[in-house]
Order: structure tokens, then sequence, then C-alpha cells
């Protein structure tokens, strides 16, 4: 390698595993087992770790559909203005990102950056903001409306002929600009940048009949025992690291080694030497005759069934549940604090001791807390339809033959300079 060269740099994704407080989890794993052979054999890397279930498949989906919308000529970066003489131009950016790879560290990693990849390359070319999609949808919806409107008085008159007329929501007349009254936000980088096609509505915004290569996938396997019942899991993989530092090694050596194969995507005919498990509702009989409910993944064939076995272990952390439980006790207490908020806004009372030593939130605070408590809720469930037990990895037959995966199987002594 040269002196002007850079080395090979990969990008790491690890996606939060569902049940666990910790949204480093997999990114620890490939710090502590793939990590090490990486810096020993000189390849960069730079980590991506996601704060919240879904948040893999998001990005991945939006810097898709920002590549897209380069490409057409829809959206213009803006350049800089002086262009340093070792400055990579976009078209060497994208060859070192060939060269390079993309690290998936576990089965559920996998489906979000898949269900990303998938969104972006079969949509259009929209860049939707969800927290303004969605702060428009919970305006709309009448929580915040008033009940009672016979005993409001009129807009900027209040009992108090002193006081100072608050302009609150709940005081102005209805208005078709709802979204007026949703919490404060920045406008996207979208709107800033500069079109360059003389007409954008022109510009064709199907799906592409082809996808461009994409960079090879090194599949990490990685399973995260949450919760009691797996205990003696813990316990046993705490006496034995060294299937976890087998697995980190051997998964390394095959992004070193640089020998890639073809993507196997779904098929008919499955693997008879499939491990089976019974599908949801059945039991397994284990040898203690304990009965234990056993969830399956479809099966599909091809390297869409990597760590399969891992979806027994994601099966208990179902947030479906506990988002309706969260859900109908927060909206059960919402009128009372909203109630409590208008009166001190409306100085109809005044303020109690505890109010005083802790002040209750306003309805502009209500209503920010609404939209963060919806974002986290429905962002949670819409990624459990990606991630959870039956879901299926997604795929689209536009990914036969452009993605390719790390695999050793073809490196031998030859590779590794060992033959004098």
């Amino acid at each position: 390698m040269k002196s002007t060269d850079l080395p090979r740099k990969v990008v790491v994704y690890g996606a939060k595993w569902p049940g666990d407080e910790d949204h480093q989890r997999a990114v620890k794993f490939f710090k502590k087992y793939v990590k090490p052979v990486l810096v020993a054999a000189a390849i960069d890397y730079d980590i991506v770790a996601t704060r919240h279930s879904g948040d893999l498949a998001e990005r991945v989906a939006s810097t898709v559909i920002k590549d897209r919308r380069l490409v057409l000529g829809v959206d213009q970066s803006i350049p800089l203005p002086l262009r340093l003489p070792n400055q990579a131009t976009p078209e060497q950016k994208r060859a070192r990102e060939l060269e390079g790879g993309i690290v998936l560290v576990g089965r559920h990693t996998l489906k979000e950056y898949m269900a990303g990849l998938k969104r972006g390359w079969g949509g259009g070319l929209d860049l939707t903001d969800r927290e303004e999609k969605l702060a428009q949808e919970l305006a709309s919806d009448g929580t915040f409306d008033e009940t009672d409107e016979s005993n409001s008085s009129p807009v900027g008159i209040m009992d108090d002929l002193n006081a100072e007329p608050i302009p609150t929501p709940s005081r102005l007349p209805p208005s078709h600009n709802a979204n007026l009254f949703s919490p404060l936000k920045l406008p996207s980088p979208s709107e800033h940048q500069i079109p360059t096609a003389s007409n954008p509505s022109l510009i064709d915004s199907t799906p592409p009949a082809t996808v461009p290569p994409q960079p090879p996938l090194l599949l990490v396997p990685s399973v995260n025992y949450v919760g009691l019942r797996f205990i003696p899991h813990m316990i046993w993989g705490f006496f034995n690291e060294r299937h976890k530092t087998q697995i980190g090694c051997e998964a390394a050596y095959s992004l070193v080694m640089n020998k890639t194969r073809e993507f196997q995507g779904p098929n008919s005919i499955l693997d008879p030497n499939h491990d089976f498990q019974p599908t949801e509702g059945q039991e397994s009989s284990s040898d203690d005759g304990t009965q234990s409910k056993i969830t399956q993944s479809r099966l599909q064939g091809g390297d869409l069934d990597f760590g399969l076995s891992s979806e027994f272990v994601l099966a208990p952390h179902s947030p479906v549940s506990n988002i309706a439980s969260f859900r109908k006790s927060y909206y059960k207490t919402l009128p009372e604090r909203l109630a409590t908020a208008r009166q001190l806004a409306r100085r109809e009372r005044e303020p109690t001791k505890e109010e005083e030593r802790t002040p209750p939130p306003s309805e502009v605070e209500l209503r920010a807390e609404r939209l963060n408590k919806e974002l986290r809720w429905r962002g949670e469930e819409a990624a459990w339809k990606i991630v959870g037990p039956g879901s299926g990895v997604s795929w689209d037959e536009r990914f036969r033959g452009v993605l390719r995966v790390f695999d050793d199987q073809g490196a031998d002594a030859e590779d590794l300079g060992m033959n004098e």
C-alpha cells in the first residue's frame, strides 16, 4: 500500500436487541471479539450504533433515498469552497465503500438492514419526516380539544380584567392549521439543498429496475440472553467465552481474506437438515418432561435463514403488550393533567403547595411529551414487525446477484502466504 493510499474501511451496524436496555450490546460484541483481528490486519472501521429498535432501518432507507436523489439530479450537494489535493471525489468514495464492506452483528441487525434497503430502493424519492408527519396526525385527532365550550370565555377575555390574556391553543378558535401548535422543529436538510433539475416534478420517481452494486456483507452471529429464564445460558456463556471468540475471529478472518460469494436469496427447496421448531402456539417436550413454547420463524432458505436459532431467544421480548399497557395508563391520566395545566394557565385557581414546589407541565409540554411517547411506541411496534419471530428477512428480487457476503471457504495457504 502506498503512503497516499487509505486502508480498507468497513461500516459496522449493531441494532438494539429488543428487551435489552443496553442499546450497544451488539457493538460491544464486535469490539470484544471482532475488532482485535481487524486492528491487527490494519482494517479501519466506522461503528454506527442505534439507540432504539427500528432506527437502523430508517437510517438505511433514508441514506438510499438521498443517494438516489443525488444520482437523478433532484438534489445537489453543496460543493466545498476549496478542494484539497488529497480529497477524494464522490466516485473514489463510492469505490472505497465497495472495497470495504458492511458488518452486521446478529440476525436482528440483518433484518433491519434488509428492511431499510428494500424500503429505500422500492419506494419513491420523497424524504418523509416521521416526527412532522406524526405531529400533524396527533394535532388533528381531537385529544387536546375542549370537551365543554359553554364555560369558555371569548378569546383574549378573562375573568380578571387586569390579567394579561394568554392565547393558549385551547382558547383560540378552531383552525385548519392545527399543526401550528405542535412542537417546534428545525427544517430538514433536504429543504436547503439546491435542485438542479429545471422541473423536479418531471423526474421519474419510480423505483429503478436494477440496483447498483452494494458493499459485501459480513454476517456475525450474535445472541443476547436477557431475562431470568436465560440465566443458565448466561452462566454457561460466562465460562465458555472461547465459543464467542471463535465466532468473532472466524468472521473477522473472512473479512480480512476478502473472499466473497453471492448472497443466496430465498428458494423453494428447503434444507432437510435444517433444525425444525414448532410453530407459534405448539409445544415441544424437553428431556425432563417440561413443556416450553417455541416460536419459529418462517423458513426462507439461503442466507436469509442466518441466525435463525436466535429467534427462540428473542420471542419472549415482544414489546406489544407492554406498549399497550403503557399507552392505556398514559391516556387515562392525560385528561386530568391537561385540565390542571389549563386551569393554571387561565388562572382559574391558585396552585397548591405541591404544584409550587414541582410545577406541573404546561399544555405545550404535554403535547411535546405525547409526541415523544407516540414516536417511541410506534417505532418499537414497527420495529417488532421487522425483527420479531416469524417476520422473516425482507427481500427484493433485484437484490439477487447484487448482494455479496464474505466467505472464508475460498481462503487457503497461498492466501495466507504460508507457501514457500
